[in-house]
C-alpha cells in the first residue's frame, strides 16, 4: 500500500514538473517569434518571427505656435533586418533626414553641472572601513477624402523609404500598408482608429541596415518632421502597443518653458535642465537661427506602455525658472593628503595627554605641609 501510494506521488510530481517546464518553453518559444511594438512616437514591427526593441527614443521638437519640428532619433537591438514604422501628425508633414550633431549640441547644452562636496567622518570604503571586494562606478488638419488612403507622396531618404499618407478607414489604411511592404499587425488598425477619426495624416516608414544580411542595431539614423500646428504635441499613443518598457528624451525649444500636461500613464515625467540656449552654428544654430529659445529636456519612463492613455501635449509652464542638474561628488575632507578627522582625533588624543602629563607634574611639585602643632588641653581647677 505503501509503495503504491510513493508511485502515485512521484508519477504526480514528474507531471506537474513537465507540465511546468512545457508551459516555460512555450512562452519563451512565443517571446522567439512575437514581433516588439516599441517606439515612443509611433509603432516600430519588425520582419515575420523577427525581433526589434527601441532602447532610446530621443527627439527635439521646435515650436513656434503654428510650427512643429521633430527631429527623432531611435537605438535600436534585436535581429530583425528590416523593420517598418509608422508616425501619426495632426497635419501634412514634410519629411528629410535629419543631422545627429544635434543631440551632441543639445547634450552639450543641457549636461549637468558636477560639483565637489566634502565629507568629515570616514565612510564605506575609506579608511579604516576599506575592504578588499572591487566595486563599480555608481553610475489646416488633414481632411476626409474621396478615396479611402491617399498617398501624399513617397521619397527615399537614406536607409528609410518614407510614404506619406492620407486616411478615412483605419482598416484601409491597413490593408493599403500591407499591399506595399508595411507588414503591421491587424490590431494595429484599431489603434490608428482615434487618429483617423481626427482626420490625422500618417507618415510611414520602412528601413533597413545599410548592408545586407545585417540585423538593425545602434543608433538610426534621425528623421525630420515639419507640420503645421497650433498646439505642441507628441504623438504616443501608439507606443500602447509596446511589449517592453519604454524610454523617452524630449528636448523641447519653444518661447517659454513648456511642461506635459500629464503623464498619459507613465511615470512622473522629469525635467533635467530649463534654460535660454542659442547656437551660432551646427544644426541647433538651423532650429533656432538668430534667435535665442528656452530649452526645456525632459526625461520619462513607461514602465507598463499599456496604460499609455494618450499622446503628449505640452503647455506653457507658470514661469520660466531655469534649472540646470546637479551631480555631487562626496570626498573624504582631507588636509595635506590626511583625513582631515585622523589629524583631529589626534590632535585631540594629543591634548588630553599633555593636559593629563600636566597636571600629574603639577600635583607633585605641590609642597606638603606639615600637621599643626598639637595643643595641650588647659589644666583643670
Amino acid at each position: 500500500m505503501l509503495r503504491e501510494i510513493r508511485t502515485r506521488w512521484s508519477s504526480f510530481v514528474r507531471g506537474r514538473v513537465l507540465a511546468v517546464v512545457l508551459a516555460l518553453l512555450g512562452i519563451q518559444l512565443g517571446s522567439l517569434v512575437a514581433p516588439a511594438y516599441a517606439c515612443g512616437c509611433g509603432a516600430m514591427i519588425p520582419d515575420s518571427q523577427r525581433h526589434v526593441t527601441v532602447n532610446r527614443e530621443l527627439s527635439a521638437v521646435r515650436w513656434d505656435g503654428r510650427q512643429e519640428q521633430i527631429v527623432m532619433s531611435l537605438t535600436v537591438t534585436g535581429d530583425a533586418r528590416k523593420a517598418a514604422w509608422i508616425m501619426p501628425v495632426p497635419h501634412r508633414a514634410t519629411v528629410k533626414l535629419g543631422d545627429s550633431k544635434l543631440f551632441d549640441q543639445l547634450g552639450a547644452a543641457t549636461a549637468p553641472e558636477h560639483r565637489t562636496r566634502h565629507y568629515f567622518w570616514p565612510d564605506n570604503g575609506d579608511w579604516p572601513f576599506t575592504d578588499d571586494t572591487e566595486s563599480g562606478d555608481a553610475a489646416p488638419r488633414a481632411g476626409a477624402s474621396a478615396p479611402s488612403v491617399g498617398v501624399v507622396g513617397r521619397e527615399r531618404l537614406g536607409p528609410f523609404d518614407v510614404a506619406r499618407l492620407t486616411a478615412t478607414d483605419s482598416d484601409a489604411l491597413g490593408d493599403w500598408l500591407a499591399d506595399n511592404g508595411f507588414q503591421l499587425p491587424s490590431r494595429l488598425n484599431e489603434a490608428l482608429r482615434p487618429y483617423v477619426d481626427q482626420g490625422w495624416e500618417y507618415v510611414a516608414i520602412r528601413l533597413a541596415p545599410q548592408q545586407a544580411n545585417t540585423a538593425l542595431g545602434g543608433t538610426l539614423d534621425p528623421l525630420h518632421l515639419t507640420f503645421a500646428s497650433d498646439e505642441l504635441i507628441y504623438p504616443m499613443r501608439l507606443s500602447r502597443l509596446a511589449r517592453t518598457p519604454q524610454s523617452l528624451g524630449l528636448y523641447v525649444l519653444a518661447e517659454h518653458r513648456m511642461e506635459p500636461r500629464s503623464a498619459i500613464g507613465g511615470d512622473r515625467p522629469r525635467v533635467t535642465y530649463a534654460g535660454a540656449v542659442y547656437a551660432k552654428s551646427g544644426p541647433l544654430h538651423e532650429l533656432t537661427p538668430d534667435q535665442a529659445l528656452f530649452l526645456t529636456a525632459i526625461d520619462q519612463e513607461f514602465p507598463q506602455p499599456s496604460h499609455i492613455s494618450g499622446d503628449h501635449e505640452l503647455r506653457r509652464t507658470a514661469t520660466d525658472a531655469t534649472y540646470r542638474q546637479v551631480i555631487y561628488e562626496d570626498r573624504l575632507l582631507k588636509v595635506g593628503g590626511i583625513p582631515a578627522w585622523l589629524l583631529t582625533m589626534t590632535g585631540l588624543s594629543a591634548l588630553v595627554i599633555v593636559a593629563l602629563v600636566l597636571g600629574l607634574r603639577a600635583r607633585r611639585r605641590r609642597p606638603v605641609l606639615p600637621p599643626p602643632p598639637v595643643q595641650a588641653p588647659p589644666p583643670i581647677g
